[in-house]
């Protein structure tokens, strides 16, 4: 695969973007184009030392593409509104949906492929499953505003007769890695345990508030950020070498199709940490109460079918690499 293509990243100052651009050019590539809210100081050090052509703010995107009509093998549409407290659908809409279908209508139109980024958040408490089946997606309830603005990409989406000339949306399930620092309330919770272990030698948990399920047992698919923009990168170029069959566009699952429970997560920090555990659970926040996901697992077939075939990080692999080589080390990917 050539090394000279011309790459377009959205959310590249976030966690996941940054990430990739770190990726693209560990592989080769230098030809991106970083779209983001540069403005954003925390975000800085997530994305000044990355190799690129030019940054575009987030705001001016369609107008800087019709002015500069940059040549584009492939668009990575990793930026969004991820906050789930966020209930204000208004925000979502506008940047989840319209910016969204902005960014598929450019590609259609010049021809692009398209990679952009969905959400477990659509399968809401998983009454139809974890499967990346198109069939079940107008029936899907997420739970929150966030999951919605989703879900309803991804149903808009799968209408549309006018498409990319290769296309995907990936269901990202619980992402962990370095670069999460600015999401704050909705960075991990091994960055969460991490800086709680620093200060107070303890990780406080929530309660379960559902009695199937003890606490510290909710269950999630946790997949480590590494992992993910593997397989966004193997998939672009499957795009691009025109090795992917068209029957093939669509939705597709990314988590490691094993769910974990959160006081695993937090006994592989304390490892990581080289510290014994210890857990306190305290009450789950009302706001967020009734739209807590207490089970996710990522059904793999669909992606493993199309040919990816490497390895996931398991937990305790992922968030001894995290802990040790970034959060301890105080260093960005």
């Amino acid at each position: 695969m050539s090394k000279d293509l011309h790459i377009m990243v959205t959310g590249a100052a976030g966690f996941i973007g940054s990430c990739m651009v770190q990726y693209l050019n560990e592989q080769g590539y230098v030809n991106i184009y970083l779209v983001d809210d540069f403005g954003v100081e925390e975000k800085r050090n997530n994305w000044q030392n990355k190799q690129f052509v030019a940054i575009v703010e987030r705001y001016n995107l369609l107008d800087w593409l019709h002015q500069h009509q940059p040549k584009l093998d492939a668009v990575i549409h990793l930026g969004a509104r991820t906050d789930t407290t966020e209930f204000d659908y208004a925000i979502h809409e506008e940047l989840n949906l319209e910016y969204s279908k902005d960014v598929w209508n450019y590609c259609c139109i010049h021809s692009i492929p398209l990679i952009y980024a969905s959400s477990a958040a659509t399968y809401g408490g998983g009454e139809h499953g974890y499967n990346d089946d198109h069939a079940i997606v107008n029936e899907l309830k997420p739970l929150n505003p966030y999951g919605i603005s989703k879900n309803e990409f991804d149903k808009w989406a799968l209408q549309q007769n006018s498409q990319p000339p290769s296309w995907t949306g990936l269901k990202f399930f619980n992402v962990y890695g370095p670069n999460e620092a600015h999401k704050k309330r909705m960075a991990s919770v091994i960055f969460h345990s991490f800086n709680q272990i620093n200060n107070t030698g303890l990780v406080k948990l929530f309660k379960s508030h559902q009695p199937s399920f003890k606490d510290g047992e909710q269950l999630r698919d946790f997949v480590y950020v590494k992992d993910v923009v593997s397989v966004i990168l193997w998939m672009m170029e499957e795009m691009v070498a025109s090795t992917w069959p068209k029957v093939n566009n669509g939705l597709y699952n990314l988590g490691t199709g094993k769910a974990r429970t959160f006081i695993d997560l937090v006994n592989a920090t304390f490892a990581g940490m080289d510290i014994d555990p210890n857990i306190e659970f305290i009450d789950m926040p009302l706001d967020i109460r009734d739209k807590y996901q207490y089970f996710t697992e990522a059904n793999m077939v669909k992606l493993q079918n199309a040919g990816y075939t490497k390895p996931f990080f398991s937990l305790e692999q992922g968030v001894n690499d995290y802990v040790r080589h970034y959060l301890s080390a105080n260093k960005y990917y």
